[in-house]
């Protein structure tokens, strides 16, 4: 069997799409299966690490998202046929899947944020894949959603039959991400960055609308009013659409010295960062599993997390829900973290309890067997 992996969209393994390749590519087994990746040029190396083995074939040498889609739309079925492949799989289907292929096609779909809200607020894809996105979900042979909200939303918004999707869950690395024992130390150390204890920590790109950074920082300074704690606001991830309105709303907050921009934050270090926080704010207004989530339940760390999209479903009762419009519903659920001792343990407890749910291991081993069985048929 011979299967070509798109790296295409996945961010040289350094966004949460990419994360999901690298942790697909450490898990591949040894077998007579022969895998091999394309994408970018820029990308040949970036999984060299992680997949040794596996050759990279360069494809698409014009750098943007419209070019990129029109090499799906029109190369994509030559390289493919070219290459004799069983089957092709895409990590990263919601952002690049391709239209025709002459071998069966396994995606992922990690997220349908191309609908999520207004026209002016919601993701884009760049003008060709937006004509020709919907049909060209319906066409792959099977689609992995990492949630049954996504899966939902393949169903209702790109009208996909429901009989070729399957829920396999993202996992967690849990040999980064683990409960620490917590020290008294005043300074978190991670180079080259020095966190100041204790601290309210929010990993995601700087996103705004949809990862609602701004009713966060609105929410930090209802809280900083109510408690008098000494806590910071640290937001983790690189700067991404209307990343300036955030910036900007931080600049006017009356708690501006106490709130950090890390800007994008090394995917090795995060399980420290992690550690440090006293607690993890996720407020997105859509997210299509909830890593962050995850990661800070994994380490140990109380969430309190916006009721929305997926995020019920992949914390279900580990972590405090809140209103992601009201940044008062929000900065009551943190005043709670800092007040009520009984809670913020019972939260953590149920965390670790609810992480056991989430593997890398298994995730890959249904995705290998999904690709296995949609490459014999």
């Amino acid at each position: 069997m011979r299967v070509g992996i798109d790296t295409f969209a996945c961010d040289g393994g350094r966004s949460g799409v990419g994360t999901y390749l690298v942790q697909f590519l450490k898990r591949i087994p040894p077998s007579g299966a022969l895998f091999e990746l394309f994408g970018w040029d820029f990308d040949r190396f970036a999984y060299s690490e992680d997949a040794p083995g596996l050759e990279f074939i360069p494809q698409c040498f014009v750098n943007g998202r419209t070019a990129n889609a029109l090499w799906h739309l029109h190369k994509y079925p030559q390289f493919a046929k070219a290459r004799s492949y069983d089957a092709c799989f895409f990590p990263a289907a919601h952002k690049r899947p391709p239209y025709k292929s002459p071998c069966p096609t396994i995606g992922v779909v990690h997220d349908m944020a191309v609908y999520w809200g207004t026209r002016q607020t919601r993701e884009h894809l760049g003008a060709v894949l937006r004509v020709v996105f919907p049909n060209s979900l319906r066409r792959l042979d099977r689609i992995i959603a990492v949630s049954e909200w996504v899966k939902g939303e393949l169903v209702e918004r790109a009208r996909v039959n429901e009989s070729r999707i399957e829920v396999v869950p993202n996992g967690v690395d849990h040999s980064a991400f683990y409960s620490r024992p917590r020290n008294e130390e005043s300074v978190v150390l991670i180079q080259p960055f020095s966190f100041r204890r204790p601290y309210v920590l929010c990993v995601s790109r700087i996103d705004h609308p949809v990862k609602n950074h701004i009713r966060l920082i609105e929410a930090f300074g209802l809280f900083k009013e109510r408690t008098k704690c000494p806590h910071r606001l640290v937001l983790a991830g690189g700067d991404s659409n209307n990343a300036a309105k955030v910036k900007a709303a931080a600049a006017a907050s009356p708690w501006r010295g106490d709130i950090f921009f890390t800007g994008h934050f090394p995917l090795k270090s995060l399980p420290e960062l992690y550690a440090g926080a006293d607690f993890v704010v996720l407020p997105s207004m859509y997210e299509g599993f909830g890593m962050g989530v995850v990661e800070a339940m994994a380490s140990g760390v109380p969430v309190a997390c916006a009721r929305a999209a997926s995020l019920p479903e992949t914390a279900e009762h580990a972590a405090l829900y809140f209103d992601p419009h009201s940044p008062e519903d929000m900065a009551d659920r943190m005043v709670t973290l800092v007040t009520d001792h009984d809670v913020y343990n019972e939260c953590r407890r149920l965390g670790l309890e609810r992480v056991q749910a989430f593997s890398w291991a298994r995730c890959v081993e249904r995705t290998l067997q999904i690709i296995e069985e949609t490459a014999g048929q």
